[in-house]
């Protein structure tokens, strides 16, 4: 049984997932105020969360930023329809993916499931996906543990969403390879052909940030990505 946290203060809508997806097995916890789904987060383990912007007692921004300040439970954020700048602000912040209000509730079931399965199976063809072991990947002193799912610099652990350690495995299987972008919006990110793909470019953006030039990941114009050790530095 999947077990997720709704922080909106959007009581119909509460109950609204709790009914529909509990018929399809997902247990919804209802939190109706940031500091309430912050009580719950801590005292209950979560397989998802499910996170709205505008709460009565502050930003869920401020709520995404603690939840990623210890956890990489996957989180999808819930936005204004039109509202550009909270997506690509929620992605930066850590978020895995977001969904518009209003929105259909098979989408968000869909786009649930999406990010669900990159944490717990292997998907299958095209280039070598994200899985739930195997053994470890060495990019120069980025090592990626798909058992643990941590990647670490050194002996440092560098903290990423379930998102971005999806993107990252895949690069790093198929290492010096060209990993179609197609491959990855719909393996990593369970997403269609259709879906606008700048979800990718900020999740890449944010990985490269956090591998702080120890890896490579390069941009193949009009194809896709490449993963590579980062090249040695003269002493």
């Amino acid at each position: 049984m999947t077990t997720t946290l709704l922080i909106d203060d959007d009581q119909e809508l509460g109950e609204l997932l709790s009914k529909y997806l509990g018929g399809e097995g997902i247990t919804v916890h209802a939190a109706h105020s940031a500091g309430e789904g912050l009580r719950r987060f801590a005292e209950t383990p979560y397989d998802l969360v499910i996170l709205d912007i505008m709460l009565p007692d502050t930003s869920g921004f401020e709520v995404l930023g603690r939840l990623r300040k210890d956890s990489g439970v996957p989180i999808i954020m819930l936005t204004g329809r039109g509202e550009e700048v909270d997506r690509v602000v929620g992605l930066e912040k850590g978020a895995d993916d977001y969904i518009p209000k209003p929105f259909p509730l098979r989408e968000l079931l869909a786009r649930m499931r999406a990010v669900l399965r990159r944490t717990s199976g292997p998907l299958a063809g095209g280039a070598h996906p994200a899985s739930p072991g195997g053994a470890a990947i060495r990019v120069g002193e980025v090592l990626i543990d798909p058992a643990s799912r941590m990647v670490s610099i050194g002996q440092r652990p560098i903290h990423l969403t379930a998102t971005e350690f999806s993107i990252v495995e895949m690069l790093g299987r198929n290492l010096g390879g060209i990993v179609e972008r197609e491959t990855l919006m719909e393996q990593a990110l369970g997403k269609g052909l259709d879906f606008d793909d700048y979800v990718l470019n900020v999740h890449m953006s944010n990985l490269r940030k956090k591998l702080d030039g120890k890896a490579s990941i390069k941009t193949i114009r009009g194809r896709g990505y490449l993963m590579a050790a980062a090249p040695a530095r003269n002493a």
